[in-house]
């Protein structure tokens, strides 16, 4: 039936895209109606366009009276959206937090003791449905109910549940973790193109590669010292060890910014 459960956005950015992209490419838009708020209009006419189907505002409290209430906002600007919406929310409703930093217990507080809260961290791939999403659940939930909610997180892939304080390093991991590799991909695809190898060519190899190189890391039975040092070439020489430090230092500090 369509439109049988509303889901509500608090925020059209890249979070809410990613979502709505993976909910359309497994073809279920159909079963729920999303509208979506923001203050941006730029934003909202560009969702608009992309999945027709939703409907858009720039008043949170739409949103807010929804089924399933999704925060996807940066932690700075909750604080205004709790205060918009206190008094919108069903009883019964779920807040979703795609949020850093701001715990289950402040968020409850911040909406007037309202706790049917989730948090989850968002993972890119998502938008086809190959995401890796942890998430922490308040206390107010039954088995089943989490259930019914996992259901439908796991439309975007898998989402397995964590202990709360664990989520911080799950964002470096599964939500940053894309971004560590995509470019590197991007580089390589670019330049064995130049080298004489087509896309399809290079898509294959690549997949297949980065395949084998996990499960060799992880399955072989192998120290990761001994699984680096198969391959004798270091391609980056006398800079793989600037990188590696600029690697620590900066998700280090990124971690640290992100618990606050």
């Amino acid at each position: 039936m369509k439109g049988e459960i509303k889901v509500g956005f608090i925020g059209g950015g890249r979070i809410t895209r990613i979502i709505l992209g993976g909910l359309k490419n497994a073809k279920k838009m159909v079963d729920y109606k999303c509208v979506v708020s923001d203050i941006q209009p730029d934003t909202l006419e560009k969702l608009k366009r992309d999945y027709p189907e939703i409907d858009i505002t720039d008043d949170n409290r739409k949103s807010a009276e929804s089924s399933i209430v999704f925060f996807a906002v940066h932690p700075p600007v909750i604080g205004k959206c709790t205060d918009e919406i206190k008094g919108f929310l069903k009883k019964e409703a779920v807040i979703i937090s795609l949020a850093p930093k701001i715990t289950i217990a402040k968020l409850s507080e911040m909406l007037g003791g309202f706790n049917r809260i989730v948090r989850m961290i968002p993972n890119a791939p998502s938008i086809i449905n190959s995401g890796y999403n942890p998430v922490s659940f308040s206390n107010a939930f039954t088995v089943s109910e989490k259930q019914q909610l996992l259901n439908f997180l796991n439309i975007l892939g898998e989402s397995p549940e964590v202990e709360e304080e664990k989520l911080e390093a799950y964002a470096i991991l599964t939500a940053m973790g894309p971004t560590y590799i995509w470019f590197q991909l991007y580089e390589l695809h670019n330049i064995v193109n130049k080298f004489g190898l087509d896309d399809t060519e290079i898509e294959e190899g690549i997949t297949k590669m980065i395949y084998g190189a996990v499960k060799t890391m992880y399955n072989s039975g192998l120290t990761p010292s001994s699984v680096m040092d198969l391959v004798p070439v270091k391609p980056l020489g006398e800079d793989e060890e600037s990188i590696k430090n600029i690697y620590r230092t900066r998700l280090e500090n990124l971690f640290k910014k992100l618990k606050g």
